[in-house]
């Protein structure tokens, strides 16, 4: 089909002209909108004033910057060098009062250092059963201990009486220096023939202590004592 056009009606011509118009306009109106003022804000205060601010003003007042922070304080300085006082002064007052709160006094005299003393430490050696060396009384004999303690008991009276006999199981131990201690019974026979057998014992003379490894120990016995009505 074919297109029928005036040439009067055509805008090919007019195109630079209505862009340059358009053009001129936008930036009219452009121009307006930067020079057009905010209206002022008015406020009416209690006394019946009427206050008007420019917003503009507003806009245009300095912003207050904070204050800074506290700084932090500076650390003390030590110093490197070191001053050595000497200690070696006399002091001239030999007595002198202290008052305490209660107005009591307490006298304080001069310090005078006491010598210390280092006590040696001693250890209980525990007895011995077994030794190199026994021990030996009166010569050595096997019996002989046995036969002095049967010469020295005295038989109780209040046993003999309601007839009491039997065998006392003693403990005890040669010491050092041959000294018979630590007496106890191991098993009695009656309250008073115990009493009899220990104390008979304990009044032992001294032995000849027993040695191991070529010195003197503590060596421990069993002993039984006999009592038996004749």
């Amino acid at each position: 089909m074919e297109i029928k056009k005036s040439m009067r009606a055509s805008l090919e011509d007019k195109r630079l002209l209505l862009a340059e118009a358009g053009l001129v306009v936008t930036l009219g109106m452009v121009y307006l909108a930067f020079e057009r003022r905010t209206a002022p804000v008015s406020a009416t205060l209690l006394t019946g004033t009427t206050l008007v601010v420019d917003c503009d003003d507003i806009l245009a007042l300095p912003m207050e910057t904070p204050p800074p922070p506290p700084s932090a304080p500076e650390l003390p300085r030590l110093s490197d060098e070191i001053e050595v006082v000497e200690d070696d002064f006399l002091v001239d007052v030999d007595f002198a009062n202290l008052t305490e709160e209660d107005g009591s006094i307490v006298p304080v005299g001069v310090y005078i250092p006491q010598e210390v003393v280092e006590e040696e430490e001693t250890y209980d050696e525990l007895p011995y059963v077994v030794v190199e060396q026994k021990p030996t009384f009166q010569g050595g004999e096997a019996n002989a201990f046995s036969k002095w303690v049967n010469s020295h008991l005295v038989y109780p009276e209040v046993a003999k009486e309601i007839g009491v006999q039997g065998r006392v199981i003693l403990q005890f131990t040669v010491d050092t220096d041959g000294r018979v201690i630590n007496v106890k019974v191991l098993r009695g026979a009656d309250e008073t023939l115990d009493r009899e057998a220990v104390r008979v014992v304990s009044s032992s003379p001294k032995w000849v202590p027993g040695r191991q490894h070529d010195r003197a120990v503590r060596v421990s016995y069993t002993f039984p004592v006999i009592f038996q009505l004749r």
